[in-house]
């Protein structure tokens, strides 16, 4: 029986207490909380279709905004994401979706390559769900991406619904995150000229 590939990072400050375990050979199981319903709901969505096994657990000063405890989401669970993958020997490092969600279509590609980088192509049509601003997922991505290692690209082709085009995001990333973390046995070492991610 393979090991499976789990991290648990846990991060405390005086505007957020973050814990965070994830399991990249896992089912879809989760247990969210964040103290923000929708982006519980969107961290649900990304465990399930990425067959993550994902436990988050938040207190934040979300009384005082939500901009605190989305950016220290993203620090912790990119870098759980990054102790999970280890050393990525094996890994198909490289992975992309294009998802639709009814009249959205999302398009994500991504390099677990070490170098982090963000390009955020998202033009939301509208600038609020329920009380959460979206422009914090740009830094709820940003902030992942560093902390992972990540090159991310993710674009909006398509949507007129707000909440269709952040779960067509959050789903079409698991897909990519799944491809990219996938053992290929064809891949000896890392899949990089240079020896090393």
């Amino acid at each position: 029986m393979k090991k499976q590939r789990t991290a648990s990072i846990k991060r405390k400050t005086r505007e957020t207490d973050i814990a965070v375990t994830i399991n990249l050979d896992g089912a879809g199981k989760s247990k969210i909380e964040t103290g923000i319903p929708f982006m519980n709901h969107m961290l649900e969505l990304f465990a399930r279709h990425g067959f993550f096994d994902l436990n988050v657990e938040t207190v934040g000063d979300i009384e005082v905004d939500y901009h605190h405890t989305m950016e220290d989401l993203g620090l912790v669970l990119g870098e759980a994401i990054a102790k999970a993958a280890g050393d990525k020997t094996g890994i198909r490092r490289y992975g992309s979706c294009l998802l639709p969600m009814d009249e959205a279509l999302a398009q994500i590609a991504l390099d677990l390559s070490g170098r982090p980088y963000l390009v955020y192509k998202v033009d939301p049509p509208a600038t609020l769900i329920k009380d959460i601003d979206t422009a914090l997922f740009r830094e709820f991505f940003q902030a992942l991406s560093v902390k992972a290692g990540m090159n991310l690209h993710i674009t909006i082709l398509s949507g007129s619904e707000v909440h269709h085009v952040f779960e067509a995001i959050f789903k079409g990333f698991a897909k990519a995150l799944n491809l990219a973390v996938a053992i290929d046995p064809a891949i000896k070492g890392v899949l990089s000229t240079k020896g090393c991610l």
